[in-house]
């Protein structure tokens, strides 16, 4: 990887979008207009970030927050891409967790922000669609099954917690329809493999079977938010978002979190349609 400060400047740029609230049941609720600015200043050794948010309609911004880094956080681990996973440092039963994920292509960026209250439970999804200013980039259609399945190979790096060195997986994932409510799901990572069987119901995959039942929404412009359907005391915690970039290529963002609530690792997966 390169430093994460670099990784950071790939995201410069003026881009225009929108903030839309999604609920936990798969709703799309309100959304906002956006203007996010991020500017390298002093030869690219101070970034300065300004976002303003509009009230559908009005000329004038209902926010307008600044914010200047010379430093990234170390919970904020930006990929070589420009891609970037944040969030909540220590999972606590009495403390909402959240996770926020950024993901780019050239001229455009998808981001998430999944928010569980202070029970485990799922809150809100933020999902924040953006296109560089002056380009023609378009969002794309909302995921769907279809788009999925297939057999996709690809690399994982991930970064730790603790800063020892990144680590580079190869990946395997392969989908298939069982029937019209049924997939199976066959995950090579590394060592590690996982199978499993996700009931399809609507704009949602429920992975019932396992230690911790998951569920799969998916979103506008070829998002995805994978998640725990409940947060627990003293379990491991996985959360994950991803994008469908185009037809034949897929990035995930994952964050992990240990029996004790501390956050582990954040991972980049790229991987790509093979059959």
């Amino acid at each position: 990887m390169n430093s994460n400060w670099d990784n950071f400047l790939k995201n410069l740029g003026e881009w225009q979008g929108s903030f839309t609230s999604i609920s936990p049941a798969g709703e799309v609720l309100e959304s906002t207009p956006s203007i996010l600015n991020l500017d390298g200043l002093e030869d690219n050794k101070l970034v300065r970030f300004r976002v303003r948010r509009y009230a559908e309609g009005s000329p004038e911004p209902t926010t307008d927050y600044v914010q200047e880094y010379r430093t990234m956080g170390r919970q904020n681990i930006f990929f070589d891409t420009g891609a970037f996973s944040k969030g909540t440092i220590q999972v606590s039963p009495v403390t909402e967790f959240g996770a926020e994920y950024g993901f780019v292509a050239t001229d455009r960026r998808l981001r998430f922000v999944q928010l569980f209250d202070v029970n485990g439970s799922f809150a809100k999804l933020v999902l924040i669609r953006e296109f560089r200013s002056g380009s023609t980039a378009t969002p794309r259609p909302a995921l769907t099954i279809a788009q999925l399945l297939g057999k996709w190979v690809g690399e994982a790096v991930t970064a730790y917690a603790d800063l020892r060195n990144p680590e580079t997986s190869s990946t395997a994932l392969e989908i298939r329809q069982l029937d019209q409510d049924r997939i199976e799901q066959q995950l090579q990572f590394g060592d590690r493999n996982i199978s499993s069987i996700g009931r399809i119901q609507d704009n949602k995959l429920y992975f019932d079977g396992g230690p911790q039942p998951r569920e799969i929404l998916l979103l506008p412009d070829g998002g995805s938010s994978n998640i725990p359907q409940q947060v627990k005391p003293r379990e491991p915690v996985m959360v994950e978002a991803g994008w469908l970039v185009n037809d034949n290529e897929r990035q995930r963002l994952i964050r992990t979190y240990s029996d004790k609530g501390e956050w582990v690792s954040s991972t980049h997966v790229i991987e790509r349609r093979v059959s």
